[in-house]
């Protein structure tokens, strides 16, 4: 009884998938700004950083609900790769890959999304889904985020209704492969890692309700990576 009010308290106050991804978009742009306007290491770049780490587990989180709520999981598919395509030279200029052999995060999304897709399938063999998760993760390792956006993504969709359960898996992924290996390799800076935590909070406010729906605000946030992206660059050419 009490799951259930609990349940009911969340849908009437909660946070809609709109919400979700305006903090994960604005937690982006200002992370992503660090890259034009550099304070150095400082405590102004480690707030901006923490707060940062908010982007990367809500969009992996909202992956998994649209693959819940889509009717058209292939156009779903097709629609995260063509962006996948469309960011790649923006992503390698701003971030200055000059071998051209890392990528942005949206290739670990679309790659995210077809492990899901791999892992929830009724009639495929377990050993064939955990196959494809793992050939997922390798395709994904050049990308920013990696396996850890695939992880995450499956995670969250085949735990949809067992909150606790992937809130503990996604900690502990987080833990394992992001947020304490960085304190061996990089030092203490790095502890601003630990904010992918705070995702926790907007994963439990989250009201399953998608928010105003048309197709401005279908596409914007599709747009908004490569295009955000640009806008640094440009911003980057005036302030050399």
């Amino acid at each position: 009884m009490e799951h259930n009010l609990d349940k009911l308290d969340r849908v009437k106050i909660g946070l809609n998938a709109n919400v979700l991804k305006l903090v994960a978009v604005t937690a982006m742009f200002f992370d992503h700004s660090l890259q034009v306007f550099d304070p150095g290491d400082t405590p102004l770049r480690w707030i901006v950083h923490f707060f940062g780490r908010l982007a990367a587990p809500l969009i992996c989180y909202l992956i998994a609900e649209g693959y819940h709520y889509t009717s058209d999981k292939r156009s779903y598919t097709k629609r995260l790769f063509l962006f996948a395509l469309i960011s790649h030279i923006p992503y390698v200029i701003f971030f200055n890959l000059n071998g051209g052999m890392a990528t942005s995060v949206m290739w670990s999304l679309t790659l995210g999304l077809i492990a899901l897709t791999a892992a929830k399938h009724k009639r495929m063999h377990v050993l064939i889904k955990i196959g494809i998760v793992v050939l997922c993760c390798l395709a994904a390792y050049p990308a920013n985020w990696h396996y850890i956006a695939v992880l995450w993504i499956v995670n969250f969709g085949v735990f949809r209704e067992q909150f606790n359960k992937k809130m503990l898996v996604y900690t502990l992924i987080g833990l394992m492969f992001y947020a304490i290996p960085g304190l061996f390799s990089m030092g203490t800076f790095v502890t601003y890692r630990f904010g992918f935590l705070v995702a926790i909070l907007f994963f439990y406010l989250y009201n399953r309700k998608p928010g105003k729906r048309n197709a401005f605000y279908k596409w914007a946030f599709y747009w908004f990576y490569p295009v955000h992206l640009v806008l640094f660059i440009l911003l980057s050419l005036f302030f050399m």
